[in-house]
């Protein structure tokens, strides 16, 4: 499905996959800092071979290196941000066991393929016809890719508000939902952990002087998975739980990571403080609280429809129609929606985020692309 001329370069499928494979093959995930900035060493490497302006800024905190590509032209002024990351969900050594890069028909399969190394490669692809063409964009066009949003952004959230607020338009290379159709709205995400400190007995000699934390926490399970009200649009779930030591022992602590995702600020706001107002049951066992919403709501306004619209224009120019939803999976876009006009869910089409089978469709290769390079072109 290769775009074709006989006076211009072209929109390869095959190139772009071969490109995407390379960076699929360099695996990097989040907690792995050398093997994110390997990945940030190829994109790097990738971008300065059409002649882009690139800043590395060092990680911290354990995290890999972050990388601002700015567009061979263009000054300092407003522009388009690209925005996407570096880092996936899986650990290295899944290349070789679980999830081989491969192509199965339509289907190319590989760890972080959907999410989102085909949709970052996608916006390189982009910039790259530009600068084989010799052409200029009205705007700049930075591509800023981060190198721990898998984990929330915690280091690269002030870079991504900083570039945000000198971007008019802001694109997200993740992937595509539900058969092609882009992000124009997401929940806000919160993060919470729970420690429980009660008291230790033996179990069957002094069983009645223990306080055990793990019947806390089983009891605080139940209460924080009832917060959740689908037609409010809030969930709640208990993704990890730890507790005890031994079977014998009445256990004195117990541990839980809690997720919550809201549809907007107020809402949030009110179901973040019922968490942090749990109180325990047993009066001689103690909890503690803490963390809050780190991902605000992203809201479909004027301005994101208004860009939308636009998009959608130039889909139908290439031959398909495009579809916008809201989803309840984050992303660096929640930090962007309320400072500039911002578009996600810009990359591949696929399945599989974060799976053994994760996957992208080898026809949408091209026609997303051309979105990319239409948005480019036409934004200003």
């Amino acid at each position: 499905m290769n775009e074709t001329s006989t006076n211009r370069p072209v929109l390869d499928a095959d190139e772009i996959l071969a490109g995407i494979r390379e960076w699929v093959e360099i695996e990097s995930p989040t907690t792995d800092a050398a093997a994110v900035n390997r990945m940030a060493d190829k994109v790097q490497a990738d971008y300065a071979g059409i002649g882009a302006r690139l800043e590395r800024i060092a990680g911290r905190d354990g995290f890999g290196d972050h990388l601002l590509v700015t567009s061979p032209w263009g000054g300092d002024g407003p522009g388009i941000l690209v925005l996407s990351h570096l880092d996936t969900v899986h650990d290295i050594g899944t290349l070789g066991t679980k999830l081989p890069f491969r192509v199965e028909g339509d289907v190319a399969y590989g760890p972080g393929i959907y999410d989102m190394k085909g949709g970052a490669h996608l916006a390189f692809a982009a910039m790259r016809h530009l600068a084989r063409e010799g052409r200029e964009t009205v705007l700049p066009i930075r591509h800023l890719l981060v190198s721990e949003e898998e984990v929330g952004s915690p280091t690269s959230r002030a870079i991504i508000e900083r570039e945000a607020r000198r971007a008019k338009f802001v694109l997200v290379t993740e992937p595509a939902r539900e058969g092609g159709k882009i992000v124009t709205a997401r929940k806000g995400t919160a993060r919470f952990e729970l420690r429980i400190k009660g008291r230790p007995a033996h179990s069957g000699a002094r069983h009645e002087d223990g306080r055990s934390a793990v019947k806390e926490l089983a009891r605080q399970i139940l209460d924080l998975e009832a917060m959740t009200d689908y037609a409010l649009g809030v969930t709640v779930n208990v993704g990890v739980v730890s507790g005890g030591t031994r079977a014998n022992v009445v256990a004195e602590e117990a541990y839980a990571e809690i997720d919550m995702r809201v549809p907007n600020q107020a809402v949030g706001d009110a179901a973040v403080a019922k968490v942090l107002a749990l109180k325990p049951y047993d009066p001689d066992v103690t909890l503690a609280v803490t963390g809050g919403l780190n991902r605000p709501g992203y809201e479909k306004g004027a301005d994101i429809e208004a860009l939308f619209q636009h998009a959608k224009r130039i889909a139908a120019g290439i031959g398909f129609e495009l579809k916008d939803l809201k989803t309840g999976g984050g992303s660096d876009g929640n930090f962007t929606a309320a400072i500039a006009p911002t578009l996600d869910g810009l990359g591949v089409d696929g399945k599989g985020g974060h799976t053994d089978y994760e996957q992208l469709y080898v026809s949408s290769l091209v026609p997303r692309a051309r979105l990319m390079l239409g948005l480019f072109e036409e934004l200003s």
